[in-house]
């Protein structure tokens, strides 16, 4: 009875099964799959059951259609077994046939397939002939013109001027043709590089772009041989922040990155998934699910990751489904490939499939009624998280979001967008650097880098001490990153040769030695072209170094100086000229003469002070600020006066004021004042450091004054060039040497050494500035932390700190000292040699009185003018009888006048009346 039973219930399953299938539409597609000898099954035959298992399972999309398969599995680059296995599917009855991808193959397919009218359906890149009459062919993969652009318009948002192409085949540069054109248009150097075909060792030519410098690199290839290129990249020492990678596959983000997680290379690429949408997560979960159950993947992708090639034939299925359930009263027949009889529904299920939309894994899907391909579509632009830890674009989505962000969206029809996080994002300056270990370049130069004085033996950076290193540790606190400082090997900042060819802190920077050089490094034009600068942390100019002029101590006639010796020739000039106008115009008005005799009003005698002589000495005793006995009585002689009593207050006044400077103050006498001195006397050498900024700035000057002197050190390279800072200083205090060297460095040495002094200004304005290798993604942030300390005001504390020095007390605590004989002494021989002069000229009066009295008489012997000279000099007589001549022998006279004239004789008797 059981077994009756158990009978009874299997017939009556059985048919309710077969009325089930009477009421089921079947629609049955056809899949041609290329297997390579490493993997027994290939990824899109396994998208391809992946599809159908799902629409088969969700009854939504076709509720009344089960969708069925056959697989044909065919060699690569077989043609004729392609052929066969199409037609052996035709006489099956199919309504669509999927693959195969290479393009031999697809070739032989698709002709068939386009004689039946049976729709062709490619997921892969094909490029399309010239005469395309393929109208049954459909291809989901995005369409190559776009990419060509997308990739242009993405290496124009990067602001790349120079570009290495890397193509893998032929096929690569038809996809670049956009690009290749660029260059005329958008100011873009392209380098273009083929890999050896067959090889996946690419690290010849990985060398040489090495060698050439060539950082910013688009590699066309597959997703394998981009894994081997990053595996080699990484041997090669090329997997830094200084290389910006950029590949055109669309599976880059399926790549296995954990190798790379921490290095800090610059990669991006193209994501055509739209990861965004929670039924897409869902559905690459899913996906993973059952490969990590499945055969072991290719190796270079992550575990259970769904390529671009296998989204597309997921959407393709799917697209079949959207145009089935349109398609009414559709049947499926049987085709021969030698009648030539096509599918009568053919036409119009092609019509149906263009028309469907779908939006899919690989986002909205529209077909160009025309020729087939996709269009409308959208590739998201991805880069590589700079520290490699997720920060998820979307919650709780696929692994991939853990290593990429999206950057920006590129539409075919609207171009690239960028996305609202990254326009609007507040950068943390940290993203980049936290946990990184930088090497810094430096050089010993006080007070920016100098070795730390301990007794105990110090190693790594506790050796060192100064500005820089203080900078350093400020930069390392906000940005979070640990550094290892080194002297440069050649102990120079960095300059150009004959040849072209950089030495010193900026080699290390350009061959990537260093990370940083935080050192006064002076920011110009030539080394910004080679390195990057951040923006200055200190600014400063050019100037001269020198000894200290010795002070020179007021002279003997000292007195003088408060005036030049123009003004005092001026002086003299007019109080002449004065004395000269006040003669005249007192002998021409009348106001000036008067009787000499006043008690006798009849006298026609009348008399004039104003000499000559006298009006000379009116002026001397205004001048003198002590005045005459001889005061001016007319307007006109008064208004002279007056005039030359003002002038004489003013000249006497300033006189005065200055003594008192030049008196007590130490005149420093530099033999030269700025640079225009320096050039134009050879006495004095002067110099650079070799291979400076400072050097530099001289050599490829324009101004004549500083041609000038790059031609006189260029001269004398040997002597007039140093070696460093410390050479220079010592050349300053021990010979006669000049050194041209930063201010701020100036401003330090002499705080320390009161025999040096800053001679003349600033000859140049320019900056000290952090440096970086080109295209370092440390510029920008260190220039952001760098302002920051600015606006703190710790860069100022940090120069008070290391440039306060002793300083000079005897220039600052100055006080006036007492005049000596060596001030004024000189005033004291201009009374002497007056007291003389007076002297002199009283003995010339004496002797021109007896002189004329000698005209009077006859002779006048030596006694008698003994006898006068003694009565004269009695002080107690005030007055004394003239004196009469003396008889005598004429051997005893003096003046002897063996003649005498009528005029003698009529003095004589005037003179005895």
């Amino acid at each position: 009875m059981e077994r009756m039973e158990r009978k009874r219930i299997f017939f009556c399953l059985l048919l309710a099964a077969q009325l089930c299938l009477s009421s089921t539409q079947v629609l049955r597609i056809g899949g041609i799959f290329e297997t390579r000898e490493s993997e027994l099954v290939s990824m899109d035959e396994l998208a391809f059951k992946f599809a159908v298992n799902n629409i088969n399972r969700n009854k939504t999309l076709m509720p009344n259609t089960t969708l069925t398969y056959d697989i044909q599995r065919i060699n690569l680059f077989d043609g004729f077994e392609a052929s066969r296995r199409v037609c052996d599917q035709l006489a099956l009855g199919v309504v669509a046939v999927f693959g195969p991808s290479h393009s031999s193959s697809v070739s032989a397919v698709q002709s068939i397939c386009n004689a039946l009218e049976v729709p062709h359906i490619q997921t892969r890149w094909k490029h399309p002939s010239v005469d395309n009459k393929d109208t049954f062919f459909i291809n989901l993969y995005p369409e190559y013109t776009a990419i060509a652009r997308a990739i242009l318009d993405v290496v124009t948002f990067f602001k790349w001027r120079k570009l290495t192409v890397v193509y893998e085949d032929s096929t690569g540069l038809m996809r670049m043709q956009e690009l290749i054109k660029a260059p005329a248009k958008f100011n873009l150097k392209i380098k273009i590089r083929q890999l050896t075909p067959g090889n996946q060792d690419a690290r010849p030519l990985l060398k040489e772009l090495k060698k050439d410098k060539e950082f910013f690199i688009l590699f066309d290839c597959s997703y394998r041989m981009a894994a081997e290129l990053l595996k080699q990249l990484s041997s090669m020492g090329m997997m830094t922040e200084y290389y910006h990678f950029f590949f055109t596959t669309l599976d880059l983000f399926a790549l296995d990155l954990e190798p790379y997680r921490y290095s800090g290379v610059n990669m991006t690429g193209f994501r055509l998934l739209n990861v965004d949408d929670p039924w897409v997560a869902s559905t690459m979960d899913r996906w993973a699910m059952e490969r990590l159950q499945g055969p072991k993947q290719e190796s270079g992708l992550m575990d259970g990751i769904m390529t671009t090639d296998a989204a597309l034939m997921y959407d393709a299925v799917f697209m079949v489904a959207v145009a089935s359930q349109r398609a009414t009263q559709m049947t499926v027949s049987s085709l021969q490939c030698h009648r030539h009889k096509p599918w009568r529904f053919g036409p119009r299920f092609m019509n149906l499939f263009k028309e469907a939309q779908w939006d899919g894994l690989t986002g909205h899907i529209v077909l160009n009624k025309t020729d087939g391909l996709r269009r409308d579509f959208d590739l998201d632009i991805i880069s590589l998280k700079e520290d490699g830890t997720a920060r998820g674009v979307v919650e709780g989505g696929s692994r991939l979001t853990k290593r990429w962000i999206k950057i920006a969206v590129w539409n075919s029809y609207r171009g690239m967008n960028l996305t609202e996080s990254n326009r609007d994002k507040n950068n943390n300056v940290t993203d980049s650097l936290a946990n990184r270990t930088l090497i810094v370049t430096t050089i010993l130069e006080n007070p920016y880098v100098m070795y730390r004085k301990s007794d105990k033996e110090l190693v790594g950076n506790e050796r060192f001490e100064g500005y820089c290193l203080d900078l350093l540790k400020e930069l390392s606190n906000i940005l979070g990153f640990t550094y290892e400082v080194r002297l440069v090997a050649d102990g120079k900042y960095g300059a150009q040769n004959d040849k072209g060819e950089w030495n010193g802190m900026v080699r290390e920077l350009i061959d990537h030695v260093a990370d940083l050089a935080v050192a006064p490094l002076t920011i110009t034009y030539v080394r910004e072209k080679v390195i990057d600068f951040s923006k200055p942390f200190m600014t400063l100019g050019i100037s001269i170094l020198y000894r200290k002029p010795n002070g020179t101590n007021p002279g003997v006639f000292s007195f003088l100086n408060p005036l030049s010796p123009d003004i005092w020739m001026y002086v003299l000039l007019a109080c002449t000229g004065v004395s000269c106008v006040l003669f005249v115009i007192a002998r021409f008005t009348p106001y000036e003469w008067y009787n000499p005799h006043p008690c006798n009003p009849s006298s026609t005698l009348i008399q004039n002070n104003f000499t000559l002589l006298n009006s000379f000495w009116f002026g001397v005793g205004a001048l003198m600020r002590q005045g005459s006995e001889l005061m001016p009585k007319a307007l006109s002689t008064r208004i002279v006066g007056g005039i030359w009593w003002f002038f004489t207050l003013i000249i006497i006044s300033s006189y005065t004021a200055n003594l008192a400077a030049f008196l007590t103050v130490e005149r420093m006498d530099a033999p030269i004042d700025s640079a225009d001195d320096l050039a134009k006397q050879t006495r004095i050498e002067y110099g650079a450091v070799r291979d400076g900024s400072t050097m530099t700035f001289f050599k490829k000057s324009k101004i004549s004054t500083y041609e000038k002197m790059w031609a006189f050190m260029s001269s004398r390279k040997n002597t007039a060039l140093v070696k460093n800072n410390r050479e220079g200083i010592t050349r300053v205090l021990t010979t006669d040497y000049a050194m041209l060297m930063e201010s701020t460095s100036i401003e330090y040495i002499s705080q320390r050494n009161c025999n040096l002094t800053q001679i003349g200004g600033l000859i140049d304005s320019k900056g000290y500035g952090v440096g970086t290798p080109i295209g370092s993604p440390y510029r920008d942030k260190v220039t952001i932390a760098i302002l920051q300390l600015q606006e703190e005001g710790k860069l100022h504390m940090m120069k008070e700190k290391w440039w306060r020095g002793n300083g000079c007390p005897e220039e600052d605590n100055k006080e006036a000292n007492a005049l000596g004989v060596e001030n004024i002494g000189g005033i004291f021989i201009v009374l002497a040699a007056g007291l003389v002069l007076s002297v002199f000229v009283a003995i010339g009066e004496f002797i021109y009185k007896a002189r004329r009295n000698a005209d009077i008489e006859e002779c006048v012997s030596f006694s008698a003018v003994m006898e006068e000279l003694g009565i004269s000099l009695q002080c107690y007589k005030g007055i004394r009888k003239r004196s009469r001549p003396h008889s005598g022998a004429r051997s005893a006279c003096i003046f002897c006048q063996p003649k005498r004239t009528a005029k003698r004789e009529a003095v004589r008797r005037d003179s005895s009346t």
